[in-house]
């Protein structure tokens, strides 16, 4: 495998997968552009040579395909899988050792080593190619970090954490090449870690890496099994121990990095992080992260800046998902007994949407099937890693009809056909969501809705717009997304007092009419563009709901404290005056890039 970020760099290229980029290109916004227009066409690895302000290279879109993916780790992968799958049943080993003889010797590779020395000469934060990717970004951002620190009341490589949060470079309140910015929330490795240094009063070391083997970069984001370190996985993926030594302030260098920015956070020291355009589609808005006061920063010579985009997807991020889940979609189902599947839709932004197919064993004499056992096993999802970020949780359990979470269209109109809107719709209020997700009534705060669903069909779902859509007040355009499904057309969203007789209004006019096989109505900004494709669909009314405040219902009623609705269901998926905006490109730069896709420029003749 690969020693450095530039073995794996230069294979690319000898096998086809990479294109150097000889002009001279600018951080502000054109290197992201080109990254983003490469990526959307599938294009190939990314080498910019000409970085303006820098004297350092940079490299992205290292991961934009699957099978790229999976060419860089196509000696290890399968090795990973099985062990991953040890995790869950380690007697497997002594059932069958010569079946796992390869992964026993391969796990030599999961014990980090320690150096005595280090490649590295020292320069400033300024030095680093400063990428900002778009255009109301906050500053200069890394994108492609691995965030190390250690447990303060056990300190160890053995005992650390290794995560991917963004980096704030420049920018904003933080001083010029002594400070910067981390976003991450508490409940995280790395938060755990600052939230026991500052019990003890002490300051948290830091080391950010960046660059190294592919295997790192990857071992910083991968949600690992308890007990599995970040650094051990990385040795095995990487078929090479992971390397580290300690410089003379006590940070803990990755050896194999192509740069390392040490320092400390300090108790309760926090400075407003952001803008920053997101994996959601949207800008995560500025607000106060911990700050780093920066002590040193590493680059090994000849080093490669890596770097990735983010946005509305699919992005390159995209692809580390699927790989990820090629490689741990086992471990989830061991974790949570009776889950046979779970997808976190990517055109939703991940987290907002969740579809999953667990099991139904509770209640088998009963001929009038209904969720049970799947209730239990959402509460199980909605408690685990970074699956309780989900907002919107679709589940179900299969008998006799076959289906799978990632035919997404075939999965919600089996959801459809058997949703009882009175019974089915299991609310959680003032709670926590993601920070990235803006829907809710504050920063990390807001509702998720389980949506489950057992049993047999109870109705068809319409392929064709009833008339009592066409000829409403208040509410125009009806476009068909999916079967069953209906966006609507109204004017702007004000606020919520407006909102609710809005809804009325609706109600009024719909109460009367069975709208048979109509089961979701969603109501936008544009519902041609909603209608235009699953994928807009998807985004929009997933990412732009909190269902507390924004789901209504034809003839909705309260028993009990349940709150359901014998008619359609309402998704309010308009723009909120509190939602962030959504990532757009600049058209200047789109005009200034064209000319690497012209004739003579290093991306010309790629058919992009």
């Amino acid at each position: 495998m690969y020693r450095t970020l530039e073995e794996c760099l230069l294979e690319l290229e000898k096998t086809g997968q990479l294109v150097r980029i000889k002009e001279q290109v600018d951080p502000y916004l054109e290197m992201a552009a080109i990254h983003l227009r490469v990526h959307e066409a599938g294009g190939p690895a990314l080498l910019f040579e000409n970085v303006k302000g820098s004297s350092f290279r940079a490299a992205s879109n290292i991961f934009g395909t699957l099978d790229r993916s999976r060419f860089i780790f196509r000696k290890t992968l399968p090795l990973v899988q099985q062990l991953i799958r040890l995790k869950g049943d380690p007697v497997a080993v002594m059932k069958q050792p010569w079946k796992y003889a390869g992964v026993l010797l391969a796990g030599l590779n999961a014990l980090p080593m320690r150096k005595r020395r280090h490649p590295f000469v020292k320069i400033k934060v300024s030095d680093l190619p400063l990428i900002h990717h778009w255009p109301m970004d906050g500053g200069g951002f890394v994108t492609l970090p691995q965030v190390y620190t250690e447990d303060p009341e056990q300190p160890g490589i053995m005992k650390s954490n290794l995560g991917m949060y963004r980096i704030q470079l420049t920018g904003n309140e933080y001083l010029p090449d002594k400070e910067i910015g981390l976003h991450y929330q508490l409940h995280r490795g790395i938060g755990v870690h600052q939230t026991k240094a500052n019990a003890m009063g002490k300051p948290l070391k830091v080391s950010c890496f960046v660059g190294g083997p592919p295997a790192h970069t990857l071992s910083a984001v991968m949600p690992l099994p308890e007990g599995l370190s970040e650094m051990s996985f990385a040795g095995v993926l990487g078929d090479r121990r992971f390397r580290y030594m300690y410089d003379e302030h006590g940070h803990a260098l990755s050896t194999d990095a192509d740069f390392v920015i040490t320092g400390e956070v300090y108790p309760n020291e926090n400075k407003p992080e952001g803008p920053f355009g997101d994996h959601l589609g949207y800008y995560s808005l500025k607000h106060p992260f911990p700050v780093m006061r920066v002590q040193s920063v590493y680059a090994r010579p000849n080093a490669i800046w890596p770097f990735t985009v983010v946005g509305r997807p699919p992005q390159e991020d995209t692809r580390f998902g699927e790989l990820i889940h090629e490689m741990t979609g086992y471990a989830v189902q061991q974790e949570i007994p009776g889950l046979k599947e779970v997808h976190a839709v990517d055109a939703a932004g991940v987290h907002p949407l969740l579809l999953a197919i667990g099991s139904e064993r509770y209640t088998p004499y009963l001929t009038n099937k209904r969720p049970a056992e799947i209730l239990t096993i959402a509460n199980h999802i909605l408690g685990t890693g970074q699956l309780s970020l989900a907002k919107f949780l679709f589940i179900t359990a299969a008998d006799k009809y076959p289906i799978s979470t990632h035919n997404i269209p075939a999965f919600l109109s089996y959801m459809f056909e058997r949703m009882d809107f009175m019974r089915d719709l299991h609310f959680h209020t003032q709670t926590t969501i993601d920070t990235l997700d803006y829907s809710g009534e504050g920063l990390n705060s807001g509702s998720k809705l389980v949506l489950a669903a057992y049993g047999d069909p109870i109705r068809s779902l319409a392929t064709e717009i009833p008339e009592a859509l066409q000829s409403l007040q208040q509410f125009e355009a009806a476009r068909l997304c999916m079967p069953g499904v209906i966006a609507l057309q109204t004017k702007p969203f004000t606020d919520y007092a407006t909102a609710q007789q809005e809804m009325k209004v609706l109600n009024e006019q719909l109460a009367h009419h069975p709208l048979d096989g109509i089961v979701q109505l969603v109501i936008s900004d544009n519902s041609d563009f909603l209608a235009k494709q699953l994928s807009n669909y998807l985004w929009v009314t997933y990412t732009r709901c909190n269902p507390s405040h924004d789901i209504y219902g034809i003839r909705e009623k309260t028993m009990n404290k349940h709150w359901g609705c014998e008619g359609s269901v309402i998704f309010d998926a308009r723009s909120k005056p509190h939602h962030a905006p959504p990532v757009e490109k600049d058209p200047v730069v789109e005009k200034n890039i064209d000319r690497l896709f012209s004739k003579g420029g290093s991306l010309w003749g790629m058919g992009l």
